[in-house]
């Protein structure tokens, strides 16, 4: 999978912004689409509604009691609202950054207020405020986008009383963060959104490397995201799965198939089937008839069933035994491929999809299934081999 080599996706090959009005340049402005069915919409829509009421409400109440003449909401709650019910797996949107996001930028806010006296400018002080609530947020890791917005509030507002900034702002923050605990929990979405746990004890090399290249990727990156590294890797090796999912359902047994075959006949001594096997080193072999459709297969558990070979003792004498041609013209024993090979056997159409098979090499104890084509008669076979390496090129990204 190829990743842009730099902060900016509409230029992937140099990594270069794109010219200013250039056609990339104007398609930024184009709004990007929200991946999300009826149902999430009307989920996260109902949210924010029960959140923001039950805020309201309860924090009108204690108004009455704690702060009587204060507003009991302040706008941003909105702004958070949206984060908290919309995005609840976003890092902007978890308890510490809405809670420590809005109370300590209302702080900020509210010493921006007596900066106005000495600055002698409120455009000034509220755009210091704003500055100084994001440096403290980053500092603090609880960036939250409302918190801008609450500390200008402040300013704009005159709001001087340090007291504000608990009474509405940190009882308002905290009333939501409850509200969309029980609200995105009981829908199904987790919240506070859990991180990964860090890779401990043996861990693939292909998990450690993943991790390490999208470490690499993100320090190049150097952006603040609103999606968690853990999210971004989860998608990642979803993405990849899916791409596999995808790859290994397009192979049809027609393009793994060894073509290559070495076949014998009901009447082939069995003297030349073991021969054949040894000399190939192949453990099977399509007993086909004249037309070259499939009458059978005969195996090295076959033989192992025919020589009685269940037991070590003997295991020599007893082979060579049963691949011994007997001279005379009556024998007690199997002579030829047709007596002892297996009879009812598994066949695929070249057609057919690779991963219809894979049931039957891993549950059904079969290791070679022969491909049919036209008239039924045999084109190629498909081994357990075939199909592992069949699976290791579907999960090469280059191949």
């Amino acid at each position: 999978m190829s990743i842009p080599a730099g902060p900016d996706a509409l230029n992937t090959e140099r990594g270069r912004l794109p010219s200013l009005f250039s056609r990339a340049w104007w398609r930024a402005f184009r709004p990007a689409r929200t991946r999300i069915n009826t149902r999430e919409r009307l989920r996260l829509v109902m949210g924010a509604l029960l959140g923001i009421f039950l805020t309201g409400w309860l924090c009108h109440l204690a108004g009455g009691t704690l702060a009587s003449g204060l507003p009991w909401l302040i706008a941003p709650l909105g702004a958070s609202a949206v984060l908290v019910f919309a995005v609840p797996a976003s890092p902007m949107a978890q308890p510490w950054p809405v809670v420590g996001g809005n109370t300590l930028s209302a702080l900020v806010g509210i010493a921006g207020v007596h900066g106005v006296y000495l600055l002698g400018s409120p455009e000034l002080a509220a755009a210091l405020a704003v500055a100084t609530a994001i440096a403290l947020m980053l500092a603090l890791r609880c960036l939250h986008p409302p918190g801008g917005a609450t500390a200008l509030m402040m300013v704009l507002g005159g709001m001087a009383d340090p007291a504000f900034a608990f009474y509405p702002v940190l009882l308002n923050s905290v009333l939501l963060v409850l509200a969309g605990i029980a609200y995105n929990n009981a829908t199904r979405r987790p919240y506070p959104h859990m991180q990964l746990a860090p890779l401990t004890g043996a861990v693939s090399r292909e998990a450690r490397q993943l991790d390490a290249d999208l470490d690499a990727v993100l320090a190049r990156y150097n952006q603040v995201l609103d999606v968690s590294r853990d999210d971004l890797k989860a998608l990642l090796a979803d993405t990849q799965l899916r791409a596999y999912d995808r790859k290994l359902a397009e192979v049809r047994c027609a393009d793994i198939m060894s073509r290559d075959l070495v076949t014998v006949q009901f009447g082939t001594p069995l003297q030349e089937a073991w021969a054949l096997l040894r000399e190939r080193r192949i453990k099977a072999l399509p007993v086909v008839d004249r037309s070259f459709r499939i009458a059978g297969i005969i195996t090295l558990a076959d033989f192992m069933r025919a020589a009685e070979l269940d037991l070590y003792e003997g295991f020599d004498e007893k082979l060579r035994t049963l691949i011994r041609s007997t001279k005379s013209s009556y024998s007690n024993k199997p002579e030829v491929v047709g007596q002892i090979m297996t009879r009812h056997v598994r066949v695929a159409g070249m057609q057919r999809h690779l991963v219809d098979l894979v049931p039957l090499f891993g549950s059904t104890g079969h290791h070679h299934i022969p491909i049919i084509g036209e008239g039924e008669r045999l084109v190629g076979m498909i081994t357990q081999s075939d199909l592992v390496a069949a699976l290791g090129r579907a999960a090469d990204p280059a191949a």
